[in-house]
């Protein structure tokens, strides 16, 4: 017997499920690169300050005023260097 000749012809492509099933991943893929890029134009990120780098010398500044401030940042920065255990940090007094 042979099947090529009893073969019923199939139906269009776009019938099958499975088809379908493939063809969503890649869709949704570009239907969500469009949304995206919509909302990057429609939304842009606020431009940095003109004058961000003197604003950062003057944080700077009332940083060095103030060097009790910078202690647990220098003492985490030495201990990283140097790996030694950190000091014993003295009790609060009420």
């Amino acid at each position: 017997m042979n099947d090529k000749n009893n073969a019923v012809p199939g139906a269009p492509w776009w019938k099958f499920g499975h088809v379908w099933l493939v063809l969503a991943g890649p869709i949704i893929v570009v239907i969500a690169g469009f949304v995206t890029l919509y909302l990057a134009v429609s939304r842009p990120d606020p431009v940095v300050s003109e004058d961000y780098y003197r604003k950062g010398i003057e944080i700077n500044k009332t940083l060095e005023a103030d060097p009790a401030s910078l202690a647990p940042a220098v003492q985490a920065r030495n201990h990283a260097a140097t790996g030694a255990p950190a000091p014993a940090r003295p009790a609060d007094k009420p």
